[in-house]
């Protein structure tokens, strides 16, 4: 691959982490796994073919990982799946109301909101959307994690060829 063909994927592996943190840009970490793949098949090579691995089982790893932590840390919790659903389509409206700062916003009102209407309780309430905002950051810490292994490998892989 030439130097455009790698200055491409890399701008697309740093919009990928960037989205992987910020999450307006869904799917981060499989962008950032994508553009690494891309490079490892057009690479080619026992180095282009192991980085691509590497970079699949990180990101797919991550992305499974992430749903299963945030899921039983809410469950432990008692957070219901219908509280996040509700918070996650008040983020979407949002997102769209204030532009890209609505999504947290929207998120937190939503959980807080269905949480409020479900337990009747402000204080669990609160305790609720404390757990909900913690169980997005364990995911967003995940996801990055698998997308910077996956990076690692690319950089790796092209200090190689």
């Amino acid at each position: 691959m030439g130097v455009l063909g790698e200055a491409i994927v890399l701008i697309v592996v740093i919009i990928g982490l960037v989205g992987a943190v910020v999450q307006v840009v869904p799917g981060g970490g499989f962008l950032v796994g994508a553009a690494v793949v891309v490079w490892a098949v057009v690479t080619g090579g026992q180095v282009g073919w192991t980085v691509g691995i590497i970079a699949a089982v990180a990101v797919v790893a991550a992305e499974v990982g992430k749903y299963l932590l945030a899921g039983r840390y809410l469950g432990k919790g008692g957070v219901p799946t219908r509280t996040l659903v509700i918070g996650a389509a008040a983020g979407v409206v949002g997102f769209f109301v204030i532009p890209v700062i609505g999504l947290p916003i929207g998120f937190v009102a939503g959980v807080y909101a269905a949480e409020s209407a479900r337990v009747r309780n402000q204080r669990e309430a609160r305790r609720s959307t404390g757990l909900a905002m913690r169980a997005v950051g364990l995911a967003i810490l995940v996801e990055l994690s698998g997308a910077l292994i996956a990076t690692g490998a690319l950089l790796i892989g092209m200090w190689q060829t």
